[in-house]
């Protein structure tokens, strides 16, 4: 069978306009062999996406539910595999039960910097872009190029982030105890969204419209809400809650 060109332009114009094709041979082992592939499966498609489109078309798309974003890129996918990918068989792995490191992955991209306040940034996109989903397939694609982007914060003096956070959560490292507390306390002003991130200003053009920010921490909020009830202690790095983004 013939592998049908990769539908870049349906998926951007579905929204998700960031898309990296790995070979699934040149993964390191010990990623590859977390995920794992099944006899014939050959590539990992990593898809993104960056700033405001993709939430203006899950909104257009009359998104409701706990998960709209999750809900509305496997209902993509499955069109896309459906129509330009026709005959073509894969497995989704994210959104969905695997344990996938996103970060990982977003680093072999080129698409992943660390940032103080412990989302990926990028020289383009800022903080504003996610991981949304990733296929495995057998197709014979060629590799995508990694994105040679240089690492915005190293040329950063101001560190807007760093004094925009009340709780002072990332001076000197991280600390997810202090970010915590001051997100569960009353009326907070990260209850909603992160000072800190909005303070940055790597790409600052693509910034969440306010009712998607809304989303995405309202369900990283009840996740460590729920965390802390049932744990009663501060959460700890390997323990931090998944957001939307």
């Amino acid at each position: 069978m013939t592998t049908p060109d990769f539908p870049a332009d349906a998926f951007t114009q579905a929204g998700l306009n960031r898309q990296h094709i790995f070979a699934l041979a040149d993964l390191p082992s010990a990623l590859r062999a977390g995920l794992p592939p099944l006899a014939g499966e050959n590539r990992l498609i990593l898809l993104g996406h960056g700033g405001r489109r993709l939430w203006d078309e899950v909104q257009r798309a009359g998104g409701g539910g706990e998960h709209p974003i999750d809900d509305y890129c496997r209902q993509t996918i499955a069109r896309v595999f459906a129509g330009p990918l026709a005959g073509l068989p894969y497995r989704l792995l994210y959104p969905g039960h695997a344990s996938v490191n996103l970060q990982a992955l977003g680093e072999l991209a080129g698409w992943h910097h660390a940032s103080p306040f412990m989302l990926g940034v990028d020289a383009e996109w800022g903080s504003w872009y996610a991981y949304r989903a990733v296929i495995l397939c057998r197709a014979e694609w060629p590799p995508t190029p990694v994105v040679e982007r240089a690492h915005p914060c190293l040329a950063c003096h101001e560190k807007a982030c760093v004094a925009a956070c009340p709780a002072r959560a990332i001076n000197q490292g991280f600390h997810l105890d202090r970010c915590a507390d001051q997100r569960l306390s009353p009326a907070s002003a990260c209850a909603d969204g992160c000072l800190a991130r909005n303070a940055c200003p790597v790409g600052a053009a693509h910034r969440y419209s306010e009712a998607q920010m809304r989303h995405a921490y309202a369900l990283s909020l009840l996740t460590l809400r729920q965390w802390r009830q049932e744990t009663g202690r501060p959460l700890d790095s390997a323990s931090q809650p998944r957001t939307t983004r």
